[in-house]
């Protein structure tokens, strides 16, 4: 016969063992919900950021990796600089990150990738998005980073601004570039983003991401003041 008192002491440490167990194993679920690699996190998993808290900026960004413009030469990218610009700002800024996902990728190939890209800005082209948002009315500030090609932001950012509402927002420009700083970019969004306002841009040239990305985008962060909001 089993002793009262022991039975009771144990079926106590069975459900403490439970509980500990289930807490464990919710930290680990938790724990893989989270990107393996080194990307931004991507605006489909904001809700992992937790229930009730205020979302006003958005950062969507558009990067493209594989070989690259490089002092002149060609460099080949795993990362492209946007993306590396772009975790840079999420780092410092509360903020959902959405990156921008063509539905035809664009080739590996720099030389292929430019002259796609001359066909798309002579077309008038809006390439198609794969991972549009439904909406941005969530959100009052609107941080667009992408590469510049050719003077211009790649046109797939045009196609989403065209997408969207931007009344009474402020969009801010990003960019990485070989020698065009901001291109026409500040021109772009004024109209393309309908009713947006277009505040001061951060243009960061391609080779110096890496190097000097952190201390551009502290200067800038202060300037637009974008650093204190949360």
């Amino acid at each position: 016969m089993t002793d009262p008192s022991t039975s009771t002491t144990l079926d106590r440490r069975s459900l403490l063992r439970l509980a500990l167990a289930g807490a464990t194993g919710a930290a680990l679920s938790a724990c893989g919900a989270t990107s393996p690699d080194d990307r931004p996190r991507s605006s489909q998993s904001e809700s992992e950021r937790g229930p009730g808290r205020s979302r006003t900026i958005l950062l969507a960004y558009f990067s493209r990796p594989g070989e690259n413009y490089w002092n002149g030469g060609r460099r080949n990218l795993r990362v492209g600089n946007t993306e590396v610009l772009a975790e840079i700002i999420a780092e410092r800024v509360d903020c959902v990150v959405h990156r921008i996902e063509p539905a035809d990728p664009y080739p590996e190939s720099y030389d292929q990738t430019r002259e796609r890209n001359l066909r798309e800005q002579s077309d008038n082209a809006r390439p198609d998005i794969a991972n549009p948002l439904d909406s941005i009315d969530r959100y009052d500030t609107i941080l667009l980073a992408s590469p510049i090609w050719n003077v211009s932001a790649p046109m797939i950012m045009s196609t989403f601004a065209e997408n969207h509402d931007f009344s009474g927002k402020t969009v801010f420009p990003v960019t990485t570039h070989a020698m065009s700083g901001l291109g026409t970019t500040p021109e772009g969004y004024a109209g393309a983003c309908r009713g947006a306002r277009i505040g001061d841009g951060l243009a960061v040239r391609g080779e110096e991401v890496r190097s000097g990305g952190k201390r551009m985008v502290d200067s800038w962060l202060r300037r637009t003041r974008l650093i204190d909001r949360g």
